[in-house]
């Protein structure tokens, strides 16, 4: 593991940088939905980057299929997939259209509407600690694939607390290719605070 890095605020055209550095600038952003009446919402505390033609361990490394267009389209534009058959991931997408990169967003701190991941997930800890599970917590499915993050459902918003978000970089996991690669990163708060908005 690295030092504790320093996050820099990310502006609405950051999405359009490399997956790796916008999967550390993705810290601390939230993620939120509102189905049948009901807000949920997370402050992500775990990313992994995934490139295009050059990264083994991406879903874009053979080219453009069905499965993985929403990747070649706009940063911010939603892209969802079933794990395994079982699981919803949710990723965003970033870099320049045609050039396929997105950020898995591993896990989620709940900080809205958290009855409703709790009736979701059928339990009251470890709602969204997991790619799998911060989909379930927030009602995602493959229907979002390829809606936009700003206009769509599905809402990527700025962190709402000041202070900066440091990280810790890891190898990737649950993987088996190009598995030396630390990009998987970790929300650390500099003040070892919570990262919930007040």
């Amino acid at each position: 593991m690295t030092d504790l890095l320093e996050v820099a605020d990310l502006g609405d055209d950051d999405l359009s940088s490399d997956a790796v550095e916008a999967a550390q600038q993705l810290l601390g952003w939230r993620l939120s939905t509102a189905f049948d009446g009901v807000r949920t919402e997370v402050v992500i505390i775990e990313t992994e980057a995934y490139r295009g033609a050059d990264d083994p361990a991406s879903h874009a490394y053979r080219g453009r299929t069905e499965r993985n267009a929403a990747m070649y389209e706009a940063p911010g534009t939603f892209y969802v997939y079933r794990s395994y058959g079982i699981h919803w991931c949710a990723n965003v997408v970033t870099g320049p259209v045609g050039e396929p990169s997105a950020v898995l967003l591993r896990g989620g701190l709940p900080v809205a509407g958290v009855e409703r991941m709790q009736e979701r997930r059928g339990r009251a800890d470890h709602l969204a600690d997991g790619p799998g599970k911060l989909c379930s917590a927030l009602g995602i499915t493959g229907a979002y694939d390829g809606t936009s993050l700003q206009q769509g459902p599905v809402r990527l918003l700025p962190r709402r607390a000041a202070e900066s978000v440091g990280f810790e970089a890891t190898p990737r996991i649950g993987i088996t290719r190009a598995v030396d690669r630390s990009w998987r990163f970790v929300a650390r708060v500099s003040d070892g605070s919570s990262l919930a908005p007040t």
